[in-house]
């Protein structure tokens, strides 16, 4: 059997403020809150460089100054400043990496997670998919609809018993371009202001083709309040 040859690109999104994790974000990225020995970023980090990708990319904003220490544990990591941080959803976060999806193969990342089991990126997807986990019963959090031929049909938020997104996706580099192109043509229309990245992949589903990469529960965290936070150290310290 064919070795398939490592991601080349990864792009994690830091630039928000982690506004629902005040007070614990007004001095501190919420991406770089400590779990024991390492913050946040750097679970997804290490999971990232242990699975062979090539290249590393954080895009920052808020407190970006701070991130600059990443450098200095990770070779070949680069930053790349958002400066409409405060003023755009997450659209903005991927509009100044377009030159990177547009150079390969890309994973597209929250920072902002805590990575308990990094072997779930140790295997290349066979094409462009969202990690997710299947979850009983309904979620107002972000979902995907998936036809009968097992491409996602919808992105969006709201729906019961199906694959909840979980921070992570992956593009193939013909459709990593395609995004590109996507983000960039929507980046001048009236109000993209307001856009999550994720809603230019939902309008554009018929131009790329994404399936669900299964994850088992529990295999990563998604911190959302304080209380959440405090209880994943507890657990992760216990």
């Amino acid at each position: 059997m064919e070795k398939k040859e490592p991601v080349r690109n990864a792009i994690l999104m830091a630039a928000g403020m982690g506004t629902r994790l005040r007070p614990l974000t007004e001095n501190t990225p919420k991406p770089l809150l400590r779990v024991g020995t390492r913050s946040l970023i750097e679970t997804v980090l290490d999971g990232l460089v242990s699975a062979g990708v090539e290249k590393l990319y954080v895009v920052t904003g808020y407190l970006g100054e701070q991130f600059q220490i990443l450098r200095k544990r990770y070779e070949g990591l680069t930053l790349i400043d958002n400066p409409d941080y405060a003023r755009v959803n997450n659209i903005s976060s991927v509009y100044y990496a377009r030159e990177i999806l547009r150079s390969g193969d890309c994973y597209i990342c929250e920072a902002d997670l805590y990575l308990k089991r990094p072997e779930i990126l140790s295997k290349k997807p066979d094409c462009s998919c969202y990690f997710g986990t299947l979850r009983g019963g309904y979620t107002d959090d972000w979902v995907f609809d998936v036809g009968k031929d097992g491409y996602i049909t919808r992105v969006g938020k709201g729906g019961s018993d199906q694959y909840n997104m979980i921070g992570l996706s992956y593009f193939t580099k013909a459709d990593a371009m395609v995004l590109s192109d996507c983000i960039e043509r929507m980046y001048e229309e009236a109000g993209y202001e307001e856009l999550f990245w994720d809603e230019v992949v939902d309008r554009n589903l018929e131009s790329l083709k994404l399936t669900i990469f299964p994850v088992e529960e529990g295999s990563i965290a998604e911190i959302d309040t304080c209380e959440e936070y405090e209880a994943l150290i507890q657990k992760e310290l216990s």
